[in-house]
């Protein structure tokens, strides 16, 4: 069942995100619906914000208003979620509501794929893909939280740094 869960926002009143979150978490386990709800997220970044001249850290709503579940959409989930005080309903048409595409989940950040690679700083790479492909530099910097990296490439006879996807780059033979 776990192939058949999707992304689906629900639309709350303003401020009852976690509430509403909060709230389905004790009805899932209440109910045993762990297989079918499986995931339930208030997307949430960190700001600095300044007053009266004195720095803070705030945790900020991205989508006030909005709280994302992963699921598998059936009759009952529907009803539960449906019906969680604060939760005005399911973002999409009335009678079905719409799940997010890979996509928009992998631009929300919602899930992480994390990427092993064989090489580090230092090494030697190829190009495997992209504009520059079959041109070999190395890896001046390597960030797999955020799925790039900086190699240097010979190009008109100058090293030029190049941001690429982790994916489009692989160890030189």
């Amino acid at each position: 069942m776990a192939e058949e869960a999707k992304w689906y926002i629900v639309h709350t009143y303003s401020g009852y995100e976690n509430k509403v979150a909060s709230n389905l978490e004790k009805t899932i386990e209440n109910r045993g619906l762990r297989d079918l709800i499986q995931e339930i997220f208030v997307p949430m970044e960190t700001v600095t914000e300044i007053k009266d001249n004195q720095k803070r850290e705030v945790e900020r709503k991205v989508f006030p208003g909005y709280v994302l579940i992963k699921m598998v959409l059936t009759d009952e989930t529907w009803y539960v979620v449906r019906n969680i005080r604060g939760c005005t309903g399911f973002v999409g048409p009335s009678s079905k509501p719409s799940p997010l595409t890979e996509e928009e989940v992998k631009r929300l950040g919602v899930e992480k794929n994390s990427v092993e690679v064989n090489y580090g700083v230092g090494d030697r790479v190829v190009i495997i893909d992209g504009p520059l492909e079959d041109n070999v530099g190395t890896v001046e910097e390597l960030d797999t939280a955020n799925d790039y990296v900086r190699v240097n490439v010979m190009m008109f006879g100058r090293n030029t740094p190049v941001e690429l996807d982790l994916s489009q780059v692989q160890l030189a033979d």
